[in-house]
């Protein structure tokens, strides 16, 4: 198949199984991650929070009603609190209020369960990895990982920091260079300065359309993203990790991947999936919110663009297109 019209990136595009391929297993499972390696991806993404002692697992959120089984344990029913994380009031049950044992008793489900009926399926069949796991995973398979720093003032702040288990977790691994298969992203910037102190694997400051981040660091997303802010970004970090959305004014690229670039970071956007729900209207095929669109299309103009990869939940696709845009039959 002959190559895409694409503009130069300043890296060969990656495939990102954001939370593994995670269109097609619940998300964060070792089921997910071993699905997006044998799919092709290039990365696996697992987002860290802790537990009560400590250990790193793989959950998107440290509060846990929505992706495992914790409310059919009675033996946990007092752990339901409300917390204010990131000036947000959440109730549930939270990761930091379990030892790693008890969370391994749990089993994981679909967080999607109306928009990916079909996973539903494998709802109970799967532990919470810990991020030992996964990169074991990983080295095992020759892939990078992604890892995100979920909440990591709040975490600071209640005396379970995640920086240092990170670092430390992958100094054991033997990833502690600019080589290294991993990196490291978070929407906060101080823990980013501070992990620029502390480890030279590559470091990605994500980014969204609204909103700024929590610690404060900046008045806004959209400051950051500025020739001037881009500049300073590039001080701390090797790329950008923006919301897809930020790439198109409508259907007229902005300036984003260009200026990016100029300030010499890669940029990643994110996430890339199939249901109409998250496809914008012009990719869309029919009206069913969870029917598939052209998913292959939306990531097709991106890397016209000149992205240097990109987070999907369907990485079977992404490997595609990539490929298909590197000329490679």
């Amino acid at each position: 198949m002959e190559s895409m019209n694409i503009v130069p990136s300043l890296s060969s595009p990656i495939v990102i199984a954001h939370r593994g391929a995670s269109g097609e297993r619940p998300e964060h499972t070792i089921a997910a991650y071993e699905l997006a390696i044998e799919q092709g991806a290039d990365v696996i993404e697992p987002d860290l929070v802790p537990t009560r002692d400590g250990v790193l697992v793989a959950r998107h959120e440290n509060e846990i009603s929505e992706t495992t089984d914790v409310a059919d344990h009675p033996e946990f029913a007092e752990r339901r609190t409300t917390k204010t994380i990131d000036g947000r009031e959440q109730t549930g049950w939270f990761t930091e209020d379990f030892t790693l044992a008890e969370l391994k008793t749990l089993r994981a489900k679909e967080r999607l369960p109306l928009m990916r009926p079909g996973n539903t399926a494998y709802d109970g069949t799967e532990a919470i990895p810990t991020f030992d796991e996964v990169i074991a995973l990983a080295k095992q398979h020759r892939v990078g990982i992604y890892p995100e720093t979920k909440h990591p003032t709040y975490f600071a702040s209640i005396g379970k920091g995640t920086d240092a288990p990170l670092v430390e977790a992958l100094r054991r691994a033997g990833w502690n260079s600019a080589e290294a298969p991993v990196f490291i992203q978070s929407f906060e910037v101080a823990n980013l300065k501070r992990l620029k102190g502390m480890t030279t694997v590559r470091l990605i400051q994500l980014v969204d359309g609204q909103g700024g981040p929590a610690d404060g660091a900046a008045p806004s997303y959209a400051a950051m993203m500025t020739p001037a802010g881009l500049k300073a970004i590039a001080e701390y970090a090797w790329g950008i990790g923006p919301n897809k959305a930020m790439l198109w004014d409508g259907v007229v690229p902005t300036a984003l991947v260009d200026n990016a670039h100029a300030a010499a970071l890669r940029i990643h956007p994110w996430t890339y999936r199939a249901e109409n729900y998250f496809l914008p209207s012009s990719f869309r095929a029919g009206i069913n919110p969870r029917g598939h669109g052209d998913l292959e299309g939306e990531i097709s103009a991106a890397l016209r663009l000149g992205i240097d990869g990109f987070f999907t939940d369907f990485p079977a696709t992404g490997v595609k297109v990539r490929d298909q845009a590197r000329g490679v039959k």
